[in-house]
């Protein structure tokens, strides 16, 4: 198979152009003819004249694909199959509705459904694309004969996780938002405002108030140190990025996280949330429960739960025990070990499962909005008592000298 660029002519007389992928220049150009286009020239990506375009596909092979797209692929694929399309027919009409490195990969993927590879199978190649749970669920889906099922449920569990994790990002975004105004504000007084009033206080030989004293140390620090300032919080970022890449590092700030109580609570509910709704939907697919215990342990992002869970597995596993062993972890909350009881004892347990994902993915997005709604009006009181005192700092030797012409 190759990739050929075509120039054509449409009904009315139009000139267009695009690509088509087929194994030979003929069938590349009946395909131009069967879509209602006349051919003018029809090329391989390799030829002369599209040395662009070979160059603009090994950079859509390095960018990435992004989760709005992957989204929308699973979603569009399923509507495809409900409707009766063949998977390959439905790969193929794909093709053309992306571009970039998905398009590359649904290439690709579409040649290995020609030589009778599964689904699964195909998409593995790309695990930094699909991961994991994404290839186990495809998998089940083949098996089972129920794979636009399975889609929908990875479309629907793929856009809820991602609007849990905006809603938890964007409760801390505008509050950082404003710490980073405060923090400028003050930076631009204290670099440019202050020092135009040192000489003046120091001319007139003022007795300054000590918030001025303060704010006038400040900004001779400022100014007398700001080369290693910069300097230094660039390495102490750059010293924190490494650290923290390490697996000492990164294992310590997840026990940090647990010790901060609202960054705990998301923490905690995170876990429960992915881990529900990946077992649930796993065990819901046909997957064996060993088997989904591994995969679900590896999605938990903080590595103290994972441990604790990951140890809870092996003993769910040799014993069957899913609710005694996660109530041990102490991270699971006692309604959510109550239902997940009352699963294994009806036979309901996926269902069970992700009913915990979706109460507490509720309960995550409503904290978010009430931590937002709070944040806000308490980063506008610090925003207020900081550029304050600043500027009641620089007002108060002025009045001081008003009132001291005045008498």
């Amino acid at each position: 198979m190759g990739l050929f660029i075509y120039q054509a002519l449409s009904k009315d007389g139009k000139k267009l152009s695009g690509t088509v992928d087929a194994p030979t220049p003929e069938a590349a150009r009946d395909w131009v003819i069967k879509n209602g286009m006349y051919p003018i020239t029809v090329s391989t990506t390799s030829t002369p004249g599209v040395q662009l375009s070979g160059f603009k596909r090994i950079l859509s092979y390095l960018s990435s694909v992004s989760v709005k797209d992957k989204i929308l692929f699973t979603k569009q694929l399923a509507v495809l199959l409900k409707a009766g399309v063949p998977l390959l027919q439905a790969v193929e009409l794909l093709i053309e509705q992306f571009s970039g490195k998905l398009r590359t990969i649904l290439i690709s993927v579409k040649d290995d459904l020609r030589e009778g590879k599964s689904l699964a199978e195909a998409l593995s190649k790309y695990p930094k694309v699909f991961d994991n749970i994404y290839i186990q669920l495809v998998r089940a889906g083949e098996a089972t004969g129920k794979l636009e099922t399975i889609l929908e449920r990875l479309t629907e569990y793929m856009e809820r996780r991602q609007e849990v994790m905006k809603r938890v990002k964007g409760a801390l975004t505008y509050p950082l938002i404003q710490l980073g105004v405060v923090v400028v504000v003050v930076i631009a007084l204290l670099t440019f405002v202050v020092p135009n009033l040192v000489s003046t206080f120091a001319s007139q030989k003022m007795e300054l108030p000590l918030s001025t004293r303060i704010l006038l140390g400040m900004s001779d620090f400022l100014l007398s140190y700001s080369t290693f300032l910069i300097i230094g919080v660039v390495l102490l970022y750059l010293a924190f990025r490494w650290w923290k890449s390490t697996p000492s590092g990164a294992r310590t700030i997840d026990v940090i996280k647990l010790k901060i109580p609202v960054v705990r609570f998301f923490a905690r509910m995170g876990a429960v949330v992915q881990f529900s709704r990946t077992l649930g939907m796993l065990v819901e697919s046909g997957v064996n429960l060993a088997e989904a215990l591994d995969i679900v342990v590896k999605v938990i992002d903080n590595r103290v739960l994972a441990d604790a869970l990951r140890e809870a597995r092996d003993k769910i596993i040799k014993q069957g025990k899913i609710a005694e062993y996660l109530r041990q972890t102490n991270i699971f909350p006692p309604i959510a070990i109550y239902l997940i009881n009352t699963g294994e004892q009806t036979g309901q347990l996926d269902f069970m499962l992700l009913t915990i994902a979706k109460t507490y993915e509720d309960d995550l997005a409503e904290y978010s909005n009430t931590l937002s709604a709070l944040l806000g009006p308490i980063m506008l009181l610090v925003m207020g008592v900081v550029v304050g005192f600043v500027v009641l700092s620089i007002i108060q030797p002025i009045l001081g000298q008003t009132q001291a012409f005045n008498i």
